[in-house]
């Protein structure tokens, strides 16, 4: 197919219908009802079927694979730009216990998935990558976003399958999350374990079906300029496609001058950053919405979701089909144990909501961890989600750093730096957090029940 503007046009057309027919789908289908799938994720399950990896019904370009990369740029530079401003006061005094509960589990991925896949995969299978063991963390505490930025990063350093196997890590990551979350929220309402729900049965409609009730909606800060100068979505949407356009010719232009390539999304975070601090000292920030910016993250996410599903090398997963399984189950049951043990030794009050949060964005990423929350604490009440933003405050920033520099270490043959620094860290955190009181050996219990030690 020879490619043209009419050629991208078609695809965005194409997976448009499909993100159609996904919402649909939510909203009158039971079973998809029950596992909370989003949209996104039908679209690019039925792209993946029909599509040119599957049946070849449905006639993506050869293109498929590049959108996710493009949107990933996009994403990364609105985060900077939705997010709050930083108080470090409350942050260190508020939020230690949820800080290095949700940085000890993340670190743990990254660099215990890489220890497990070297020490127990690697040596068994073959010629594979050395960075098979990052697939994990790319896909299970990143998602969909982060799967794409590693998939990228290899790219660059010729391990093309990186990003077929970093998607199918996330969409394993995504649908465990939720289901397997909710087998926990069902057995947790039988024990007593939650605190604000008494039946698994009594879930909102619009949680359900993904429909919001027009006297349940909120209204979102859209006029922040005249109509009579420029509509002011395209207002916001030239200022984060400017961004992640400069951040592609920089990514290009280093990538001819260095001899490690940065990737474009780590750029776009950058300027995004850069951006955000030119508009607070211009007094301009008043006039670009939070709310906006966040909706074309949110839009540009679900775009990747459905294009990186549809992008997935049916061919490259069945190679890499039983390694691939052993390490998503070594991932499974380490989030498990942080779940099941580690969070009662952290949080005295409210473990189970803490916990199972934490269970579905160290499995499928944040917006499943919000997802369960939202089943076991309608009303947020815990104020899980309000300390787990702040502590992300910090946590993005080491995010940020292993996405970037892994690919880079594990190419250059540090793999095994990358593990000491990533579970050395995770050790010294555990200690720092026994000695502030945040985690202790014994189950912390707000009810006087007996403590139980760790065996």
């Amino acid at each position: 197919m020879e490619l043209s503007a009419w050629t991208i046009f078609t695809d965005l057309g194409l997976v448009a219908i499909l993100l159609l027919i996904g919402s649909i789908l939510r909203a009158k289908v039971k079973l998809l009802q029950r596992l909370f799938l989003p949209a996104s994720i039908i679209a690019g399950i039925i792209a993946l079927t029909f599509g040119p990896n599957g049946i070849k019904i449905i006639p993506f370009s050869s293109e498929i694979g590049t959108y996710p990369d493009i949107m990933n740029a996009v994403v990364f530079a609105t985060l900077p730009i939705a997010a709050e401003k930083i108080n470090w006061r409350e942050i260190t005094k508020r939020v230690g216990e949820m800080w290095s509960y949700s940085q000890l589990p993340m670190l743990v991925m990254w660099g215990g998935g890489l220890l497990f896949a070297l020490l127990f995969l690697n040596p068994f299978w073959g010629d594979m990558n050395a960075g098979f063991g990052l697939i994990l963390g790319a896909g299970f505490v990143g998602g969909y976003g982060t799967a794409a930025a590693i998939g990228e990063s290899f790219n660059l350093y010729g391990w093309e399958d990186a990003t077929s196997l970093a998607m199918t890590s996330a969409t394993v990551g995504t649908v465990s999350a939720i289901i397997i979350g909710l087998f926990f929220i069902k057995r947790a309402t039988i024990k007593g374990d939650t605190k604000f729900i008494n039946s698994f049965d009594n879930l909102s409609k619009d949680m359900r079906t993904g429909l919001i009730a027009p006297n349940s909606r909120k209204k979102t800060e859209m006029d922040t300029v005249s109509t009579m100068s420029i509509d002011p979505l395209m207002f916001h949407v030239i200022l984060i496609l400017g961004i992640a356009f400069v951040a592609y010719l920089l990514s290009d232009w280093l990538g001819s001058i260095m001899p490690v390539s940065i990737p474009v999304f780590s750029i776009s975070f950058i300027l995004g950053l850069i951006i955000k601090w030119i508009l607070s000292v211009t007094k301009s920030k008043t006039y670009f919405s939070k709310d906006i910016i966040t909706r074309i993250g949110g839009a540009s996410t679900d775009l990747l979701i459905a294009f990186g599903i549809a992008s997935i090398s049916l061919p490259v997963v069945a190679q890499y089909l039983v390694p691939l399984a052993i390490l998503f189950l070594f991932g499974l049951l380490m989030s498990w144990f942080f779940f099941s043990i580690v969070s009662k030794r952290f949080f005295a009050e409210y473990w189970f909501e803490r916990g199972v949060f934490t269970w579905g964005w160290i499995t499928g990423g944040v917006a499943q961890g919000i997802a369960l929350l939202r089943i076991v604490d309608p009303e947020f009440r815990s104020k899980t989600l309000d300390d787990f933003g702040l502590a992300y405050v910090a946590i993005s920033p080491v995010d940020l750093l292993i996405i970037t520099f892994s690919p880079i270490l594990v190419a250059n043959s540090q793999s095994w730096l990358f593990i000491t620094i990533s579970l050395g860290s995770s050790a010294i955190l555990l200690i720092l957090a026994k000695k502030m009181g945040w985690f202790s050996f014994e189950i912390k219990d707000d009810q006087h029940q007996s403590k139980q030690k760790i065996i």
